[in-house]
C-alpha cells in the first residue's frame, strides 16, 4: 500500500493560482472526473455508504438471530442466500451489517488521524524552530515502531472494543498526516505571495486559510483515500484477533475469525467477508492512485 508520508509537492504556479483566486481545487476536482478508474472507485464506495446506511432496512433476516437447527448450511440453501454460520446467523445479514461497522471504523480512524495530525502539521510547519524539531523527532519515533503491534499494545491496556481498536489505529496514523501536512506548508510558506501578505501585517490565521489550506486539500484527499484501505485492514486485523467488535456484532473482520476454525468444512465463512474486505481495500488504493494521478497531471501542467 502507498505510504502517504511522502508528500505530494505543490508547485510555484499552483500556489499562485490560489493567491490570485484561481480554482485549483475546483481544477483539481475536474481531472478527477475525467479519471475513469477513481470516478469507478467512488461509485463502488457510494454503493457500500449506501449499504452501510440502509443495511437494517434490506437484511432478509435478523443478523444476530440463531437456529441451531439450520447451522452450517451451504449457500444459496433456502432462505439463505449465501448460507449461514455455526449458530445458523444469515450469513447475507451479518455481511450487510457488518458493512456499516467496517466503514464506522475507517471513519473513526481517519477522524481521530486528522484531528490530531492536521493541526498539529500546520503548527510545525509555519512556525518551524525548536518546537518544530521536538514534534518531529517525536513523530519519528512514534512511526519507527511497527503500527499493529502499538495497537495491539493500545487495545489491551485500554480494553477490546471496535471504538478503543480504531482510537488506537487512528493515534498511530495521525504522524503520517502531520508529516504530509507539514511538508506542503513549508513549500507553501516561502512562497512570494505568502511573504508579501506577511509582510504587510495579514494575520497568520488568515494566511493559513487564504494562501496555505487551499493547497493542502488535494493532498490531503490523496493521503485520506490510501489510508482509508490501511485503516480498513487495521480493523480486520484487530478483530481477527478479538480485540476489535465484539460478539454478537459483526464486522467483515470478525467474520473471517469465526470462521476460521470452520474452514475445512464451510469455507465460505472466511470467505465472503475477506472478499468484501480485498474488494474494499483495492477500491480505496484505486482511487487513491487516481487522485494521486489528477494532481500529478495538473502539476506537470502548471509548472
Amino acid at each position: 500500500m502507498t505510504d502517504p508520508r511522502t508528500p505530494p509537492t505543490t508547485s510555484g504556479p499552483t500556489a499562485e493560482m490560489v493567491a490570485h483566486g484561481g480554482g485549483v481545487w475546483a481544477d483539481f476536482r475536474r481531472r478527477v472526473g475525467r479519471n475513469h478508474a477513481a470516478m469507478t472507485a467512488l461509485g463502488v464506495l457510494a454503493l457500500l455508504a449506501l449499504v452501510a446506511v440502509f443495511g437494517p432496512l434490506i437484511t432478509p433476516a435478523d443478523p444476530n438471530a440463531q437456529n441451531l437447527r439450520g447451522v452450517l448450511l451451504d449457500p444459496f440453501s433456502p432462505g439463505h442466500l449465501l448460507g449461514t454460520d455455526q449458530l445458523g446467523r444469515d450469513i447475507l445479514s451479518r455481511l450487510i451489517v457488518g458493512t456499516r461497522v467496517s466503514l464506522l471504523a475507517i471513519c473513526l480512524a481517519l477522524a481521530v488521524a486528522m484531528a490530531i495530525g492536521v493541526p498539529l502539521g500546520f503548527v510545525t510547519g509555519y512556525v518551524g524552530g525548536r518546537f518544530d524539531g521536538l514534534v518531529m523527532r517525536l513523530n519519528d519515533a512514534a512511526m519507527s515502531f511497527p503500527p499493529l503491534l502499538l495497537a495491539i499494545a493500545l487495545v489491551a491496556v485500554l480494553g477490546p472494543s471496535l471504538r478503543n481498536a480504531m482510537l488506537a489505529v487512528g493515534l498511530l496514523m495521525a504522524p503520517r498526516f502531520l508529516r504530509l501536512v507539514r511538508g506542503v506548508v513549508i513549500g507553501l510558506k516561502e512562497e512570494t505571495y505568502v511573504e508579501a501578505s506577511r509582510s504587510i501585517g495579514t494575520p497568520t490565521w488568515m494566511i493559513i486559510v487564504r494562501h496555505i489550506l487551499p493547497n493542502t486539500l488535494s493532498p490531503l484527499t490523496v493521503a485520506v483515500a490510501v489510508t482509508a484501505g490501511y485503516a480498513m485492514l487495521s480493523e480486520a486485523g484487530l478483530s481477527f484477533l478479538g480485540l476489535g467488535v465484539q460478539p454478537p456484532d459483526a464486522s467483515w473482520g470478525s467474520m473471517i475469525r469465526e470462521g476460521f476454525l470452520y474452514y475445512g468444512r464451510s469455507p465460505w465463512l472466511g470467505i465472503f467477508p475477506g472478499v468484501l474486505i480485498a474488494l474494499t481495500v483495492f477500491t480505496f488504493v484505486t482511487l487513491g492512485d487516481g487522485l494521486r494521478d489528477a494532481l500529478g497531471r495538473e502539476e506537470r501542467t502548471e509548472s
